[in-house]
């Protein structure tokens, strides 16, 4: 029997709501992965929407060591001077050959991490990663699109893409479910294909 793909699910406050379920959800759901949510120091962290959320986890390489793949969730705060350093994590998870994925503000701590370096990568929006960090490495790599991007085991996405950031983590996760992964883009393309607000 295959072992059960652990991610782990970075969160600070105030973390956006919007982000993280569909992946974590069809995660489990659907492929059958365990889903653990971490936050530095073991804190726990509110949404923009006011939610509390109890983490399981800090976010040190040794309580992380068996992650199969590391989701950086976006937050205002990921652009803060103050913002947490996970170089060392998401660098031990790239080393050992699993998934890195951020999305929106979650995107800067992958940039501060080298893990764009020598990636095609997306953020939201060239400016606004320039912005925050203009000499970061790899940022000649970067993708203007409204979609995630992968490039191999890196995953990123702009804050507006919640849905494609699923699709393109679990594919990269999941090589061989092919036809999953394509049972899930269809269900989601269905809900804008032709939808008109009522």
């Amino acid at each position: 029997m295959a072992r059960t793909a652990t991610i782990g699910f970075v969160f600070i406050e105030p973390f956006a709501d919007w982000e993280y379920g569909l992946l974590a959800a069809s995660a489990v759901e659907w492929f059958g992965a365990r889903a653990v949510s971490l936050t530095p120091g073991i804190k726990a962290v509110r949404s923009i929407a006011g939610f509390t959320l109890s983490p399981e986890r800090g976010t040190t390489p040794p309580e992380n060591a068996d992650l199969d793949a590391i989701a950086v969730i976006g937050s205002d705060s990921w652009a803060s001077e103050a913002a947490p350093d996970l170089s060392d994590l998401l660098q031990s998870v790239a080393a050992r050959g699993g998934v890195v994925g951020g999305i929106c503000g979650g995107t800067l701590a992958l940039a501060r991490a080298g893990i764009f370096a020598d990636a095609a990568h997306t953020s939201n929006g060239r400016d606004w990663i320039l912005g925050h960090l203009p000499d970061y490495a790899g940022s000649k790599h970067y993708q203007d699109v409204p979609h995630a991007v992968a490039d191999g085991h890196v995953i990123s996405a702009p804050g507006t893409a919640p849905g494609t950031f699923a699709l393109a983590f679990l594919g990269a996760l999941y090589p061989d479910k092919t036809e999953q992964i394509a049972e899930m883009r269809g269900l989601l393309s269905r809900e804008y294909r032709g939808a008109q607000p009522s």
